[in-house]
């Protein structure tokens, strides 16, 4: 067989094993990229919407300890931009709501701009925030949730030092956060600026069962600098019955 012929088998055996290697690419290797622990422990709860919901109480409701003020403000123009902002890069980066979870998108956002960072975390955190919340709210964790923080935590007095300590330690703007694990345990931590939990670039990952604002937006015009006397007062309007039952969504 000539030189020529054999270097031209070559070529369509190399080919066509590149065809092969592209085809499983195309289908094994995105699903393996998304496969997102902390993302996988939300398939039971519904998926935070991309666009902006109706808050779930009236903007003076968490008064005294937020003011009608900050909270019409944090709402209808903060997180309402968040949202705008987020719509508009989806259309830019050819991401369809209807395809692709806010919560898959979290998991793999590593992938996409700082725009899209920013926003899909910013409208993530504030539609899970307002939930956390809410006027005349009982006092402690439901049974489960009570004895997981026990568990980790040594007791829940412990717990909301440690908590509030993320929130008060956090330079400049972020959240603090509690999550539980893939393995079920609970950790605290912070993050910066609109970064969450189920973000890829994260260093704390995990579910989100409780998030608290820390940045000056959320407080200042009651609390000017005080952000300790902020996150005292915030324990008052937690919605314990909501990050309860997200917990036990979480364990099933």
């Amino acid at each position: 067989m000539k030189k020529e012929q054999l270097s031209r088998r070559n070529f369509i055996e190399k080919s066509g094993k590149a065809g092969i290697a592209l085809g499983l690419s195309a289908t094994v290797l995105p699903s393996v990229f998304s496969c997102n622990p902390a993302h996988a422990m939300t398939k039971n709860l519904p998926p935070i919407p991309y666009t902006q919901q109706p808050l779930p109480y009236t903007y003076n409701a968490l008064e005294p300890f937020i003011d009608a003020t900050t909270m019409e403000i944090h709402y209808s123009k903060h997180a309402a931009t968040y949202a705008k902002n987020l719509a508009e890069a989806t259309v830019a980066e050819g991401v369809s709501s209807a395809n692709t979870s806010l919560e898959t998108l979290l998991g793999n956002i590593s992938k996409y701009t700082p725009k899209m960072r920013n926003n899909a975390g910013g409208h993530y955190n504030h539609e899970l925030f307002w939930k956390i919340m809410g006027p005349r709210q009982s006092a402690k964790p439901n049974k489960g949730l009570t004895s997981a923080i026990t568990r980790d935590f040594g007791s829940y007095e412990a717990f909301t030092t440690q908590f509030s300590d993320a929130g008060k330690n956090r330079f400049g703007s972020g959240w603090a956060w509690l999550v539980i694990t893939p393995d079920n345990k609970l950790k605290i931590g912070s993050t910066p600026n609109q970064d969450n939990p189920l973000m890829d670039v994260s260093d704390l990952k995990g579910m989100p069962l409780l998030g608290l604002d820390v940045w000056e937006h959320a407080y200042y015009l009651k609390y000017q600098n005080k952000r300790p006397d902020y996150i005292t007062n915030w324990w008052n309007v937690v919605n314990w019955s909501f990050v309860s039952d997200r917990f036990d969504t979480a364990i099933k």
